[in-house]
């Protein structure tokens, strides 16, 4: 079965007015609901763990209390970085967990189809990203900030989640991570520190974080779209 869990602990200083943006209203939804609603579409995952700030766990805990359509779920507390607020909320895997889901819970338009090929390809080769390729010429520059060089854009990808993993592979990685004080950029990053590939799915440019006020109105853009 699959577990995923859903990172949601973040201060949104982008976004501004002091909420936590994963409780922002999306078209009559909260972002949290939209993304949790999303998951619990998926058969083959079982349970969904939600990592917040210790203050908004009960906020979180009656909001999700309150809806109907999603699957098990728990809420635990994050920490101060968004590591050690996934290694928090891997303590609750269940027994059954096989395949392990990362997902930005601020990605509320990712699709039951990302998610599903995300756990096609983490079953079949141990870890799996969602991406998209990278639009944008992407220089490498110096600490002067001079450019060392350009990297050809067809070897880049723009990465996304839900990230993937067998449970094994995950857990070992985050291990080996604290055991070495490691902060990585995401869950991959730290999955390719033990020599695993990881695969890269199609991700889907509408499967946007929300992070700043605009990016609410380019999700409100998509979903007025997917509904025409």
């Amino acid at each position: 079965m699959v577990t995923a869990v859903f990172p949601a602990a973040g201060s949104s200083k982008r976004m501004g007015g002091g909420v936590n943006k994963n409780l922002l209203e999306l078209a009559g939804e909260s972002v949290l609901l939209r993304t949790l609603k999303t998951f619990s579409k998926v058969e083959r995952i079982n349970f969904l763990i939600v990592v917040v700030a210790a203050h908004e766990v009960e906020t979180v805990e009656g909001l999700l209390r309150g809806s109907k359509g999603l699957k098990p779920w728990q809420v635990t507390i994050g920490g101060s970085e968004r590591q050690y607020s996934i290694a928090n909320g891997l303590k609750l895997l269940p027994d059954d967990a096989q395949i392990v889901l990362v997902h930005d819970a601020a990605r509320p338009l990712v699709t039951v189809q990302t998610i599903n090929d995300v756990i096609d390809a983490a079953e079949q080769f141990g870890g799996a990203i969602a991406a998209i390729p990278e639009k944008n010429t992407i220089k490498v520059i110096d600490a002067q900030g001079f450019v060392k060089h350009t990297p050809p854009r067809a070897e880049l990808v723009s990465v996304l989640t839900p990230q993937g993993f067998r449970r094994e592979i995950l857990l070992r990685a985050y291990d080996k991570a604290a055991e070495e004080n490691f902060l990585g950029t995401d869950d991959s990053s730290l999955v390719e520190r033990l020599g695993v590939r990881v695969k890269v799915v199609a991700g889907g440019y509408q499967n946007i974080k929300i992070t700043t006020p605009e990016d609410i109105r380019i999700a409100e853009t998509f979903l007025r779209r997917s509904d025409a």
